[in-house]
């Protein structure tokens, strides 16, 4: 009765029967990660944007295996760009234990070139009914180790019926022809209806090339709709002219919208183009908080304590564009009013707020321009790249 159900949803919609948990980035989501692929007793999907060969990668990789070598069905696809890292003795073990491994490959590449979408979503789905989305990558820098905090970031933890549908977009965007033997392992009725929770959920996807646009709807539905605040957490800012617009028309409305960004950044180029943005923001009545603690990394944003979306999409045109991108869409009100209390804390004891006059005293012609040239080449860059798209679709 579940199974037959399944065939007749589509992964954009709502589906019901979840029970969802925010997990920290650092030693929580790798701790829960490890378990999840311990825990696997029929298949494993993982798909990420970087998974590097360093203590934290030689962790999860050694999880992945031990899991195949138990006959646990295991299918690995990394973007083939950012994990070329990766080598060849490294991949070639991961093979040797029973794990399908397969790069997601650009358009054109070599060592110092890149062409062609990224896969940047981050996914997990163990035995069709747990999974995993995530902003993190398979890296020291997202893990805490005795040299460095973690960057802040998020995952969010479902088990429930939003998992079959997300393991039909992992099957998909591996390219396999699996045939529908995993279907047996595909959660009873009986093992839904333990579930504590009864939280909505829906897959969003970016894919320009597959004329997927979801999650950047999720953003314009949020600020079309909202009623009374909208709280998002974003690294890498710049949002396009109709986002702007919306934003802007949401706090005419009397909405209000608050923007934690980056005060450390990891990249440089994009914050000076993001601090370009912060005089329109602040006189158009957007609240805006600095993160300090450390690289903020986190991509989410909750609407009116009703729903909220998390996962891997940032607010610029690279993610609506040019990159593969997927996050989960959460309908539960006391869902949502957690996490806009611990977006609120961190506003509260971790960031700064910026206002028009501390950003014009920090700000002087010098670095005005810099940012305004940092803005338009992010700009050029990013059209460019995303140019390509538009024209071969």
């Amino acid at each position: 009765m579940f199974q037959r159900a399944q065939k007749t949803r589509h992964a954009s919609t709502y589906l019901p029967n979840n029970d969802v948990k925010l997990i920290d980035g650092g030693a929580p989501y790798f701790e829960l990660l490890e378990k999840m692929i311990r825990s696997a007793q029929y298949v494993v999907h993982f798909q990420v944007y970087i998974f590097e060969e360093d203590e934290t990668g030689t962790r999860i990789a050694k999880a992945l295996k031990e899991a195949a070598l138990r006959k646990v069905k295991v299918y690995l696809l990394v973007d083939g760009y950012a994990s070329k890292a990766l080598s060849r003795e490294f991949i070639q073990d991961l093979k040797d234990a029973g794990i399908n491994f397969r790069p997601f490959e650009p358009l054109l590449q070599s060592k110092k070139f890149y062409f062609g979408r990224r896969l940047h979503h981050k996914v997990v789905v163990v035995d069709s009914f747990y999974c995993l989305i995530a902003g993190l990558n398979i890296s020291d820098r997202y893990n805490d180790t005795p040299k460095a905090r973690a960057w802040l970031d998020w995952a969010l933890f479902a088990e429930g019926e939003i998992a079959p549908a997300l393991e039909k977009v992992c099957v998909s965007r591996y390219k396999l022809r699996i045939r529908a033997k995993h279907e047996a392992v595909h959660p009873a009725p009986l093992k839904i209806s333990a579930l504590k929770k009864n939280s909505h959920v829906r897959v969003r996807i970016n894919d320009w090339v597959d004329r997927k646009r979801e999650i950047s709807r999720t953003y314009l539905e949020m600020f079309g709709t909202a009623k009374s605040h909208i709280t998002l957490m974003s690294p890498y800012f710049l949002p396009g002219y109709e986002f702007r617009r919306r934003m802007k028309q949401a706090v005419r409305r009397g909405v209000t919208i608050k923007v934690v960004l980056a005060g450390i950044s990891d990249i440089a180029l994009s914050k000076y183009a993001e601090r370009y943005m912060y005089r329109w923001m602040l006189k158009n009545n957007v609240e805006i908080y600095e993160y300090q603690k450390t690289v903020l990394h986190g991509k989410m944003a909750v609407c009116d304590d009703q729903w909220m979306t998390v996962g891997s999409y940032n607010l610029n045109n690279l993610s609506a564009y040019a990159s593969v991108e997927l996050n989960f869409d959460v309908k539960d009100p006391e869902f949502a009013k957690t996490i806009n209390r611990r977006l609120q804390t961190i506003i509260d004891t971790d960031c700064q707020r910026i206002t028009l006059k501390k950003y014009d005293k920090k700000t002087g012609w010098v670095e005005h321009v810099a940012q305004k040239l940092a803005y338009y080449l992010l700009r050029v860059i990013l059209f460019l790249f995303t140019f390509y798209f538009r024209q071969k679709e």
